[in-house]
């Protein structure tokens, strides 16, 4: 009999280990399982209430102005030698300075960022990416071209592709899963990184399987395992859900917040109604339980990470275990009034704090 604490032999590490796994995955499927009866049950409630309204839908085949607005930036594309993928992107500022480059989060794309492009294109070269599979960027079909591992080489071959072995990096929601991740793999690329509304991707995988609110919560990520089912639910009453994520009361923007204007959402409805447009954001996700938990945890520049304390999706408890992660200069600053949606909700304050940020002179921590 072995020793009380003595390390277990391998036959019995691997049955533990195929045993968590067993475990892992039948909570993600049967979470996926209930998640799809729950979606299923609201759309026979909208058929029976309003059937007409259920499947309707509006063409939108030009889109609004403000999506060429040329205050915003110039629309570009650059096609990456390696995956043969065109990217689109809207930049501002002069050629040749710093560069910042935005990643959005879902369900959004580059136009997420129109404070941001305004106010940073005085001092950098700003460019707000449309990732792999949204908006004008090509979007592969199979799923598999959507895993971790090539969204954070996008963020380096394109990075390259400008022209630039550096940038400061910023990311919302998912683009800041994606953000995190740039900076633990290409450290070298990233001089500063912010981070709005979305922890270090470890605390975020030990959060969600002790904190069943959280799991709740994340519900989404378990819907979206699904094939096509997601994408046609959004869909429904002309995108309602789309349109409700942004400007619900339980979601939305409060209040207090900059609210969209009518052309704001109809630039997300136009993007988001294209034919095939829901499949590649909604693909991001149908790869994530496959590649976390992450091998290596550490982040090694300054950090800035901005949370609005109404999210509805993240709670934000999560946001200051993050802390531990970063072995260097880190600031947290949560914006008590704001929703998830930070840099859209309150951009002067989002601004300025970027700003103070961006001017500190740090150092790394001992």
């Amino acid at each position: 009999m072995a020793r009380p604490g003595a390390a277990c032999p391998p036959p019995a590490r691997r049955l533990l280990a195929a045993a968590r796994a067993l475990l892992f995955w039948a909570l993600v499927y049967g979470y996926c399982g209930l998640c799809a009866c729950i979606a299923g049950l609201r759309l026979l409630w909208s058929i029976g209430r309003r059937p007409g309204e259920t499947f309707r839908r509006t063409v939108r085949e030009n889109p609004p102005a403000c999506l060429n607005d040329p205050s915003l930036g110039t629309h570009c594309y650059v096609r990456i030698k390696d995956s043969g993928l065109r990217f689109h992107y809207v930049a501002a500022g002069e050629r040749g300075k710093p560069l910042m480059l935005l990643l959005h989060g879902f369900p959004e794309f580059w136009y997420s960022w129109r404070h941001q492009l305004r106010e940073f294109k005085s001092e950098y070269r700003v460019v707000a990416l449309d990732l792999r599979g949204y908006g004008e960027t090509d979007a592969p079909s199979h799923k598999e071209n959507y895993k971790l591992d090539c969204l954070i080489t996008d963020i380096k071959d394109i990075l390259e592709s400008l022209g630039y072995n550096k940038c400061v990096l910023i990311g919302h929601d998912w683009g800041g899963m994606i953000a995190w991740l740039v900076a633990i793999c290409y450290p070298e690329m990233v001089t500063k990184l912010i981070v709005v509304n979305f922890p270090h991707p470890s605390v975020f995988t030990e959060y969600i399987l002790r904190h069943p609110s959280q799991l709740i919560k994340s519900a989404y990520y378990f819907f979206f395992q699904m094939p096509w089912f997601p994408e046609f639910m959004f869909t429904l009453n002309d995108f309602k859900v789309l349109k409700s994520l942004f400007t619900s009361q339980a979601t939305g923007i409060g209040r207090k917040g900059c609210r969209l204007t009518g052309e704001d959402i109809e630039a997300y409805l136009y993007v988001f109604s294209q034919p095939g447009a829901l499949t590649g954001p909604i693909n991001h996700y149908r790869n994530i339980f496959s590649c976390l938990p992450l091998q290596h945890h550490e982040v090694t520049m300054p950090t800035l990470l901005l949370w609005g304390e109404r999210d509805a999706f993240m709670e934000v408890d999560m946001a200051e275990i993050t802390r531990i992660y970063v072995k260097n200069h880190f600031r947290l600053t949560i914006l008590s009034e704001a929703s998830h949606w930070l840099q859209q909700d309150q951009p002067d304050i989002v601004n300025k704090l970027i700003w103070t940020f961006l001017k500190e002179e740090t150092r790394k921590r001992e």
